[in-house]
């Protein structure tokens, strides 16, 4: 007698992606999304390479360059937190398309520029779209694809694309630079532009999560952006006019001020951007500050290289972005493993290893001289700075988010990058103002930088105790006086 054949499953019962196989709809989104990640991760490195001919065209000194690398920086760091709140009231769909649509304008503006004050607006605006696009990227990938290998598979694409920008926007920038720096920020225009054409087709249509707040905490949002830009203005402001000058003193006062009326609206608001449960989370601030140092002390360290590299030693901007290549390269080669090494080694492990190989590396770097011979002055700095983000760069990151609670993840993700953004902008101006004094006080700080995330991660190493049980009221020993004596047995 013939067993009767149990019924096949619906084809639609299970979403797209989750037998493995995807449909070239949901690869379509997936690349959309990894492309406009790389667009945002390279947007730093391109205007590094270019920092020299922008300085010779606009005529700006260091401490006025710099705004073009702190410029996005501070709108990337100081409005993540607001734009993760963006998302959550209007919707993933609108405010990423809408993100897309102003960075292709903004990179246009940019190209055109004539003078400085509109170059570094168009870069601050650049810094708001990619702190819209790049949690939303990664929160439609969430939602979209299933839990399981599908979404791991996803994210190590996405993932890759963003550890590849830097070494993309080094390539690309040595070599649009090379015609004219306003290449550098003209190309991501198109690119945008075609992004956007297939995100409008691609991106499915979401509604807000009713439990989402629905505030927008404006007053906590224009408080932390208006600090930090008066900040690393009035830093930049010391080499100009002296570093006891009222202007110097009054931006770095007005700045401290509004940190202050941050963390006080934060306290007080009903729906803060920056949850209190954060703060109590001592892995997660171990991640933000350590990696804060390594990101700051690099572009640092770049950024004093760069003008180092082509003021002084003669190199042209082409050889400058290869110069720079064995620091961004490996992290981009070993994307797809590091999860591995992460979840072998641990991540504290390899955090404290890849802290200490940085300040290594800057140690290195020479510090008088115009001449250079780059094998032994550059390319030991550059290889130990690879070295430590293939080391720690992935493992900051799980240690982030994987030390808090569930609910808490994607808010301590969008904390935890704007602790890196913001560690960027002030790193950088702070080197380009002691750049006028030479390249060794610039390093030193670079290096002191770097040397306070080794620090850090070494408190990271050291054994935790584990908090006290309260004990129970009727465990605790009875006082002498009032001890319970049993009765005596009657014979």
């Amino acid at each position: 007698m013939k067993r009767p054949t149990p019924p096949r499953a619906e084809a639609s019962a299970a979403p797209d992606g989750a037998d493995g196989r995807w449909s070239p709809a949901l690869w379509g989104l997936l690349f959309v999304l990894a492309a406009n990640m790389l667009i945002d991760a390279l947007e730093v490195s391109v205007a590094l390479v270019a920092l020299p001919a922008i300085g010779a065209d606009l005529g700006l000194a260091p401490h006025q360059l710099q705004w073009v690398v702190s410029g996005f920086a501070a709108g990337f760091g100081a409005l993540l937190l607001f734009g993760g709140r963006l998302v959550a009231i209007l919707g993933r769909r609108p405010v990423y398309l809408a993100a897309l649509l102003v960075f292709a304008a903004a990179s246009l503006v940019g190209a055109l520029a004539d003078h400085a004050a509109l170059l570094v607006a168009t870069r601050f605006v650049k810094g708001f779209c990619a702190a819209l696009t790049a949690p939303t990227g990664l929160a439609i990938i969430v939602s979209v694809f299933p839990e399981g290998p599908a979404r791991g598979r996803a994210l190590s694409v996405y993932s890759l694309f963003g550890a590849s920008g830097f070494s993309v926007g080094l390539l690309l920038s040595g070599a649009l630079t090379e015609a004219s720096w306003r290449w550098t920020f003209a190309f991501p225009a198109p690119v945008a532009l075609l992004l956007f054409a297939f995100a409008r087709r691609l991106i499915p249509r979401d509604t807000p999560d009713p439990k989402a707040p629905r505030r927008y905490d404006a007053k906590g949002a224009l408080s932390l952006t208006a600090a930090t830009l008066l900040a690393v203005a009035g830093i930049a402001a010391g080499p100009a006019f002296g570093w006891t000058h009222p202007l110097t003193l009054g931006a770095l006062l007005l700045a401290a001020l509004l940190a202050l009326v941050f963390v006080r609206v934060e306290r007080t608001a009903e729906q803060p951007l920056l949850a209190g449960e954060l703060l109590r989370q001592p892995a997660l601030l171990r991640s933000a500050l350590g990696a804060g140092a390594l990101n700051g002390s690099y572009l640092g360290l770049l950024l004093v290289s760069t003008l180092h590299l082509q003021q002084q030693a003669g190199y042209g901007p082409w050889r400058t972005g290869l110069a720079f290549l064995p620091a961004a390269a490996p992290l981009a080669l070993t994307a797809l493993y590091s999860g591995r090494f992460v979840a072998r080694l641990g991540p504290a492990r390899l955090i404290a290893a890849g802290a200490a190989a940085a300040p290594l590396g800057y140690l290195l770097y020479p510090r008088e001289g115009a001449g250079v011979r780059y094998a032994t002055d550059v390319l030991p700095t550059m290889l130990l700075v690879g070295i430590a983000f293939v080391l720690a760069f992935t493992a900051f990151h799980v240690q982030a988010t994987g030390s808090v609670p569930e609910p808490l993840r994607a808010v301590a993700g969008s904390f935890y990058q704007t602790a890196v953004q913001l560690a960027a902008a002030l790193t950088t101006v702070l080197c380009a103002a002691l750049y006028p004094a030479g390249r060794g006080p610039a390093l030193a700080l670079v290096t002191a930088v770097a040397l306070a995330g080794l620090a850090v991660a070494l408190h990271g190493l050291l054994p935790r105790r584990a908090p006290r049980a309260p004990r129970a009221p009727d465990a605790a020993p009875p006082s002498r006086r009032h001890r319970h004596r049993p009765p005596r047995e009657r014979p």
